[in-house]
């Protein structure tokens, strides 16, 4: 892992590094996806048992799982996973009960009426990885803000294993965070049917939901059809660090993110060139230990950096300019120094926050915008899973009043039909 002094250069060396992650496209997978949503539009479930049995091993009969399939994992999984899950449940829905919004109506004397409707969408479709991937955690992450932002119905698709079963932990997550359907289909073949229906599996007004490189690319692909969440990329944290941060800690954070991709990145600033030693030596103490050490080390070589900093003003300003999915502050005044952040996914004040309490546990969302994007994107929250229309009625005497202003505008812009619209009104 490498360590550089904030100049002006190296800094923008190392966004540049890291954006270049996740913006090449590659032809051939796009290629393929395409194919493969071809083939679902035109095919339905023919096309989708095809992909299935290529991909994963197993031609299925029946795509939709039985909702008693759910209590089966529910019961079948340790109590000990469900009762911490529940409590992450818990936690999940009343930090996304606060985001809901409403409507509202405006009038006025002259007899107008304006307003907002604010409603959940009638059908979303959730991804959810399978196989050495299956992240329970992320079932509730994007359920649990659908259900509370009023989605008429969650459809969640997820691969088979060869035997044809699904992940326990995924069906039992699914139960908790009350999902409607259940289709053991995975990939972009799964997407294809989200996006454009089959006899089997319905067609959906939005997908979200993490997945791998195929799956990335058919939402990418399929989106115009149907809304979508966002294009993730690898994961990244960054970390700004003063002198009394605990280096043992900020190692452990910054391999809790190293772990997920050789393509993540984990970055650390400290105003403290000691700091950043210390923190280098206990990375190779802490790795020996962790079962994903390969990942970690290709990671932290490829994406990873120490950057030390004049002041922490240097450093937020390194961390403005990168937008990091995860910021953490192990700073002696964390509070003070939030104010000072502009772009970042979520943040992490102090020493007992560390980003993997985020990512099962707090409350806020731990889909995120990667690669510099939270510069202009939002997490997943309420708002993903609602759609708002506004409605106008004017009385004649409002209409009257604005007529002239209206047909003025519209015969500006030559929109001559615009203008007879409001002049038929009154020239009888």
């Amino acid at each position: 892992m490498k360590i550089l002094t904030a100049d002006g250069k190296s800094e923008v060396e190392l966004l540049k590094a890291m954006r270049g992650r996740s913006m090449e496209i590659d032809r051939q997978v796009t290629e393929t996806v395409q194919q493969i949503l071809t083939d679902v539009h035109t095919h339905g479930d023919n096309a989708v048992r095809d992909y299935t049995e290529k991909f994963d091993g197993v031609r299925p009969g029946v795509f939709e799982l039985p909702m008693d399939a759910l209590e089966s994992a529910y019961r079948k999984v340790p109590t000990q996973f469900v009762e911490s899950m529940s409590r992450a449940a818990e936690n999940i829905r009343l930090f996304h009960e606060r985001q809901k919004r409403e409507g509202f109506i405006t009038t006025q004397t002259n007899g107008t009426v304006m307003g907002q409707r604010v409603r959940g969408l009638a059908r979303v479709g959730l991804y959810v990885p399978g196989g050495k991937a299956a992240y329970p955690s992320s079932v509730l992450m994007n359920a649990i803000p659908a259900k509370v932002a009023g989605v008429g119905e969650l459809v969640m698709v997820t691969p088979p294993g060869k035997d044809g079963t699904v992940n326990p932990y995924i069906l039992a997550a699914a139960k908790i965070a009350n999902v409607d359907r259940v289709f053991a289909v995975g990939g972009a073949q799964a997407i294809g049917a989200l996006a454009y229906g089959t006899a089997s599996i319905p067609k959906v007004d939005k997908i979200v939901g993490p997945g791998n490189i195929f799956v990335a690319t058919a939402k990418r692909l399929v989106f115009g059809a149907v809304d979508i969440d966002m294009i993730a990329g690898p994961s990244e944290i960054l970390v700004v660090a003063d002198e009394t941060a605990d280096p043992t800690y900020l190692a452990a954070d910054l391999m809790s993110q190293a772990e997920h991709d050789p393509l993540a990145s984990a970055v650390l600033l400290t105003t403290s060139a000691e700091l950043a030693e210390q923190t280098l030596a206990e990375i190779d103490r802490q790795k020996a230990y962790l079962s994903r050490k390969e990942i970690i080390e290709q990671s932290l070589q490829d994406f990873g950096a120490v950057i030390v900093c004049k002041d922490l003003d240097d450093c937020l300003r390194v961390a403005n300019d990168i937008a990091p999915e995860h910021l953490e502050l192990m700073v002696e005044q964390p509070m003070h120094w939030l104010g000072k952040v502009e772009n970042a996914g979520s943040v992490f004040l102090g020493k007992y926050s560390p980003e993997p309490l985020g990512d099962y546990y707090a409350g806020p969302n731990h889909v995120l915008p990667t690669s510099g994007t939270a510069r202009f994107f939002s997490p997943l929250s309420v708002d993903t899973f609602i759609k708002k229309s506004s409605f106008i009625y004017y009385s004649q005497a409002a209409l009257d009043a604005g007529k002239d202003d209206i047909i003025l505008l519209a015969e500006a812009e030559g929109l001559t039909a615009h203008a007879n619209s409001i002049k038929v009104r009154f020239d009888k």
